[in-house]
């Protein structure tokens, strides 16, 4: 094998990515070296590419970027177990640490001291990964690897999705890009009995209609109440899944939800936002943060939900091979998209 690879880099503190060649990564005794065949662009990488606030405090300059990823193992460390050569996989790209209350007790997603693949360490947009063997999540056979390549974002909108019980349950997701799509095909498949996606992007809505049974609105034309009122709903919605960072999305939703309505918040609004929070406690709602997937469980559902009937493969609406991340990055940054794969073989 080679010791040089191909790789996105973020080489300069500015606008952009870069494709470099880097040295292939040295593995560990507890790691595996992984060929990356399959990645997604995910909207933090579009942070990174943009040079914003947030990247600029978080990213080290230089960085190879990415962490949603498939791809096959192809170099074991020496303490490595019940892993195999040429296995299919994907993995965590969540890097947990092991002293922290949370950790010790098991709940590795809340483990304080973690640190992100292509965010805080060298990632995944290159032809091959170093990973800790612990991150390592086999694909069975039946996953192709680009849906293995979108399993990360996917598990933020299980995770979100599955944070209540949905059953029977009218559903209002604010938010139609990939994750609030797929979290509104969650919804569905475990039993919601409404599931209305609103935005006021109307391409990313007619694309949720095409990916899941849901009702598009675009709230920039819909009466949402008026939507209600032709569902027969007589209180208001049961669950919300904010997914868009949008503080009047997140006022809307309050005022749709029942009395002691849930709501699963992933969504990061810029800044500070205003918030009535009287509204909030007077209608005796419950709010929970969700942030990544719960390591390993979320991984386990997603796995068995795709297994048993759950179809996201029309959320990627493009492919493009690496060489051409600069037209992948332009397909996300439009708007327009969905899930854009970049294919590494």
């Amino acid at each position: 094998m080679t010791n040089q690879m191909q790789a996105l880099c973020k080489a300069k503190p500015e606008p952009g990515l870069w494709m470099i060649d880097a040295p292939v990564p040295e593995i560990g005794p507890d790691d595996v070296l992984i060929k990356v065949n399959k990645t997604g662009i995910c909207g933090t990488d579009i942070h990174i590419w943009n040079w914003d606030d947030w990247a600029q405090k978080t990213v080290p300059v230089p960085l190879i970027t990415g962490h949603e990823f498939a791809g096959e193992i192809v170099e074991l460390g020496r303490n490595v177990e019940g892993l195999e050569l040429g296995q299919r996989c994907s993995g965590e790209g969540h890097l947990i640490g092991k002293t922290s209350r949370q950790s010790r007790a098991g709940k590795f997603h809340l483990d304080p001291a973690t640190r992100g693949i292509g965010v805080n360490e060298q990632g995944a947009f290159a032809q091959y990964l170093r990973l800790p063997a612990f991150n390592v999540v086999p694909l069975p056979d039946d996953i192709p690897d680009e849906i293995g390549a979108i399993l990360d974002p996917l598990g933020n909108a299980v995770h979100t999705a599955l944070s209540f019980d949905l059953i029977g349950e009218d559903v209002l997701i604010t938010g139609a890009g990939p994750i609030g799509i797929m979290a509104a095909a969650v919804a569905r498949h475990v039993g919601a009995r409404h599931v209305v996606i609103t935005d006021v992007n109307q391409a990313r809505l007619d694309l949720a209609a095409r990916v899941a049974d849901v009702i598009p609105v675009n709230v920039a034309k819909q009466d949402l109440a008026e939507i209600e009122s032709g569902l027969k709903m007589k209180e208001g919605f049961d669950v919300g899944l904010e997914m868009s960072g949008s503080q009047h999305a997140l006022d809307q939703m309050v005022e749709a939800l029942v009395m002691g309505g849930r709501i699963a918040l992933l969504g990061i609004p810029p800044g500070k936002s205003p918030v009535d929070w009287s509204r909030i406690v007077f209608k005796a709602i419950t709010i929970k943060g969700v942030y990544g997937r719960e390591i390993f469980e979320t991984w386990y559902k997603m796995i068995a939900m795709l297994q048993n009937g759950l179809d996201v493969s029309g959320v990627i609406t493009h492919r493009f091979a690496a060489a051409e991340f600069e037209q992948g990055f332009a397909a996300m940054k439009s708007g327009l998209s969905g899930k854009v794969v970049l294919d590494w073989t």
